[in-house]
């Protein structure tokens, strides 16, 4: 259960398309008027919100094989 709970949290960064306010207005304000910053700034969240992760693994992975041993 504790890994599905892990994996669950990993992945969520993946669905998640918050953005501030002041981001929010101006995203959508550009998208009404066809433009695509919207989508930029969504990935950009993601891909700052995926290093952490990654970082986190990395470590527990690390942590992982140095116990097994």
């Amino acid at each position: 259960m504790k890994k599905i709970i892990f994996l669950f949290f990993i992945f969520k960064s993946f669905w998640v398309e918050a953005q501030c306010a002041m981001c929010k207005a101006t995203a959508e304000s550009n998208a009404s008027n066809g433009g695509t910053l919207a989508d930029g700034l969504n990935e950009g969240i993601l891909y700052l919100m995926a290093f952490p992760y990654l970082i986190l693994g990395a470590i527990a992975f690390a942590w992982w094989r140095h116990e097994k041993k």
